[in-house]
């Protein structure tokens, strides 16, 4: 399943892990013993703290025993479907979630990114996209600053709205709910879990889970453009939600959460 790479100049990099911290702990969700084994084997040679479980009883058990910062996840488990799993999850968890599946077709690419997932990998798959995926959604998790393993938080409040992620719902400050897209809740959601800092429209790109091949910068500041109409930011003074021209975005309001 894996491609044999000699020498692969990934595995040198990704041993860094070991001296600059301690070793991310990576879950391998697959049914498959070999696929299974063979990830596991890589993780670690490449300083990964990595646990292979074979359906959503042992994933359990492994979230209640430590920290996870990763979750490799294959769709077509014996017992439960990967898909209902990650809708399970991302339900109590903002834990970032790898999909792997023999079945490569683009349905099922968007419906696990629909649901949350932040990644695909499609079976045959080589070492090194394993290991460059991996890194990629690591460095995007740090970058939220939001801790991996923490609950998904209830509601936020800012300058009189709430907004409860769970619920992808979003209410004024007189209670009437606001309708948003996929992809406006998840700007919305990266805004508010990083208030007061400035934001690159690339980063943003890299923030949000519903995010596309063909995203582009232009494509944010239109989402930007249609939120801040929804908020009543539009034609603000002060808007809440600021450009920093050449840079990107800011969340200018406080926010509180719970």
């Amino acid at each position: 399943m894996l491609h044999n790479a000699e020498n692969d100049p990934a595995q040198a990099i990704d041993r860094t892990v070991k001296a600059a911290r301690p070793p991310h702990h990576i879950v391998v969700v697959e049914d498959d013993p070999g696929v299974r084994t063979l990830l596991v084997r890589l993780l670690r040679e490449c300083g990964y703290d990595a646990t292979g479980v074979e359906d959503s009883a042992g994933l359990e058990e492994a979230m209640r025993q430590r920290a996870i910062d990763l979750i490799l996840l294959d769709i077509m488990l014996a017992e439960e479907n990967g898909l209902d799993l990650c809708r399970r999850i991302r339900l109590r968890s903002q834990v970032p979630i790898i999909m792997i599946s023999a079945r490569g077709q683009e349905c099922d690419r968007v419906a696990g990114l629909d649901l949350g997932a932040d990644d695909y990998i499609a079976k045959p798959f080589g070492r090194s996209e394993v290991l460059a995926r991996v890194r990629a959604v690591l460095r995007r998790a740090s970058a939220s600053h939001l801790p991996t393993h923490a609950p998904a938080l209830d509601q936020f409040h800012f300058a009189g709205w709430r907004y409860r992620p769970r619920h992808h719902e979003l209410l004024s400050p007189s209670g009437a709910e606001v309708e948003l897209t996929a992809a406006e809740h998840d700007l919305l959601l990266s805004l508010l879990r990083n208030p007061q800092r400035i934001i690159g429209r690339e980063r943003l790109l890299e923030l949000s889970r519903s995010r596309r091949a063909q995203s582009t910068d232009r494509s944010v500041d239109v989402l930007i453009s249609r939120l801040r109409r929804k908020i009543g930011d539009g034609h603000s003074d002060r808007p809440m939600i600021r450009t920093v021209h050449g840079v990107g975005y800011m969340l200018a309001a406080d926010v509180s959460h719970r």
